[in-house]
Formats: C-alpha cells, structure tokens, sequence
C-alpha cells in the first residue's frame, strides 16, 4: 500500500520538487488549495484522508488517514456532483496517458518547448501542466498565480505553451505563445486561433476534448442526452472507494450534449443546478444556508448568471427581512468567505418580494 501525502507547498520549484519526492517514495500526492478557509479545509481533509503531509516543515505521518494502492499518483479534489468535497484519484498510467495525449495534439517538443504554469496547482487544470512537463521532460516553470505582467515576461524569456481561463486571455498578448489551452468559462467567439478550448474535468485527469474533437484515445458517447467518456485517462476510483464508471469503463460526466456525423461534440451544459464560474463549481445548497442565517435575509436563492468572463457569475435573489434596509453585496460575500472558498460568493444581488416555490416550498429557479 501507499501513503497519501498532503502537498502543502506554495507554487514553484519546491513544490514540484516535493511532488516528485512523493512519487519517488512510491506514493500519491494530494495538493490543497491554500486559500481554504478553516472549515473547508478540514471537510477537505476528512474527504481525501491523507496519511502524511508534505509542508514547509518536511514530512510528518498523520493519524487517522487511509493508504491507497500501488500506483495512484494523485488525489486531486472535486466536489462531483454533490457539492460536498470528493477526492479523485488518478494512477501513473492515467496521468502519462493524459500527458502523452496532450502533447502529441499539440505537437509538443521537449526539446524547444517550455509550459508555464500560472493556474491554481490544486486544480487538475494547473497541476496537469506541471505532471505532463515532467512525464515528457519539457522545460517548466511555475507562478504563484496568474499575473500579466509576470506572464508576458515569462514569454520574452522563452515560454511557448500556458494554461489559461478565458478572463486571463484578454490581459496577455496571445501571440507570444505558440499554444494557450482554455479551460472553465466558454471561450469567447473571437478568440486567436492559438487559443484551444479544452473540454474535461477532475475525473478526466485535464482536457481530453479538444475544439470539439477527442483527443487520441479517447471514447465519446451521448446516452439520454448525457456526455459519457471512455480512455485511459480516467480516474481509478473516488477517495471513498466509490466508482462512478459503468460496468464496461465509460464515466457518465453529468453534462448534457451531442455529437454530429463526424464525432465533434458539443457540450450544452450541466444536468443539475450547479453553477460554473471562473472553472469552479458551486451548489446553491452549500451558499443559500450561510446567507438565510443572516438577519437582514428573510429568504434567499443562489442562481447563475451570464458573464462574459466567468462564465457565469453567481447571484443572490434576496427578500430582505427589512425593504428599507436590506443587505449589501459586501456583506453577503463576507457570509459565504467566512466558510467558504471566495469563489462561491456572490457578486451581485437581485432583491424581491418573495421567490417563486412550488406548492412543496421549492424555489423555482427557472423563473427566478
């Protein structure tokens, strides 16, 4: 059996120095957000049930955790379906099968390519960078977040390939890279043509659709209107031990779309309620109890909106308890932050008389 190893590193060369520590040591690792808020974290933790933690401190053991199995090299956070934390766990095979897909899309070349990573390491989207620079030996080099300025030097000093979301897009210059992957918000309709949308998710190990076309390997089918995925990218399992694959290895990934007579899908949007912003899933069952425990909050509905850079942006319909005074968006964000990440907090706010529910007392979100 194998460890599961927190990686609690800030983004850079130590922390791809510790990961490859933990993969020498025949272990997974399992990276955190850093931005987690107290209470998230330890759900998080309680989720993944590490063994040891990797920090600016060395490594420690840990009580309480679960060993894995031989060959896991990544526990990589989601919240699935449910919006309560999962842990999605990737093999070697599966993290060299993505790595090796990618790059031969691409046309990477180890010998004058170089990756830049400037998305968020926890997610799979930042860390698939760091993962496929060190499977296929291409230069890296990693930033503690995204900074334009900081990106467009990384280029003048020799970057030719970066993961970016959409928002990012519009502050570099596109040109500087021979290739930009796009992945969280739809991608605009104006966008360079080095600029790849992606199509993937945790449980994918990164994007396995490209421009609406399966990268090599990959298996793309629609059952009831639903997306479902077959390749050797794919998760082994969730942390709990649960896998969600059918019985002949396709993962039902909860989106709805379609595919035309030459296999290019089109991706319509999520089954259930979540709302994506910025890449990051929200669910309004997780945000709307911290807001109703509020006083100035009579009642409350999280929705999604339209946003140009987002994706979507999320929004509370408030009735106040006061119509003479009722909350601001300021302090609906400070309610949500207090236990939650900051991207699950609403941007804007919509005031009502009352909110639309069935005669059960559901609120009808399609009319809010």
């Amino acid at each position: 059996m194998a460890d599961v190893v927190v990686l609690d590193l800030p983004p850079g060369p130590a922390f791809v120095d510790g990961l490859q520590r933990i993969w020498s040591d025949g272990d997974a690792a399992a990276p955190v957000d850093p931005t987690l808020p107290v209470d998230a974290k330890a759900a998080w933790l309680d989720a993944i049930a590490p063994t040891a933690v990797l920090d600016t401190d060395g490594r420690r053991s840990l009580d309480g955790g679960r060993r894995t199995e031989p060959g896991d090299a990544l526990v990589v956070a989601t919240s699935g379906s449910t919006g309560r934390p999962k842990g999605v766990v990737l093999t070697h095979d599966a993290v060299a099968a993505s790595a090796e897909a990618t790059s031969a899309r691409l046309g990477v070349d180890p010998r004058d390519d170089h990756w830049l990573a400037c998305l968020p390491l926890h997610h799979v989207g930042g860390l698939s960078v760091i993962t496929r620079s060190l499977h296929t030996g291409t230069r890296l080099t990693v930033h503690d977040g995204f900074d334009a300025e900081a990106v467009m030097r990384a280029a003048r000093g020799g970057v030719t390939r970066v993961s970016l979301v959409t928002r990012a897009l519009r502050r570099v210059d596109t040109t500087a890279f021979r290739t930009i992957l796009l992945g969280g918000a739809a991608p605009p309709p104006d966008r360079p043509t080095n600029a790849i949308a992606t199509y993937g998710m945790t449980e994918t190990g990164s994007g396995v659709v490209y421009e609406r076309a399966a990268l090599d390997g990959v298996e793309v089918r629609i059952v009831d209107g639903e997306v479902q995925l077959r390749c050797p990218m794919l998760l082994r399992c969730y942390r709990d031990g649960t896998d969600p694959k059918t019985a002949d290895g396709w993962y039902p990934t909860g989106d709805l779309g379609s595919l035309d007579a030459d296999g290019v899908l089109a991706v319509e949007g999520r089954r259930g309620e979540v709302i994506v912003s910025g890449g990051e899933k929200i669910w309004p069952s997780a945000v709307e109890p911290l807001l109703a425990a509020l006083d100035s909050v009579a009642e409350v509905a999280i929705v999604g909106r339209p946003d140009p850079d987002w994706g979507h942006r999320v929004e509370a319909v408030v009735v106040p308890a006061d119509p003479a005074s009722p909350p601001s968006v300021e302090e609906l964000r400070a309610a949500v932050r207090a236990s939650l990440p900051h991207w699950a907090a609403p941007r804007s706010v919509r005031l009502a008389e009352a909110l639309p529910r069935t005669s059960l007392g559901k609120i009808r979100r399609h009319l809010l």
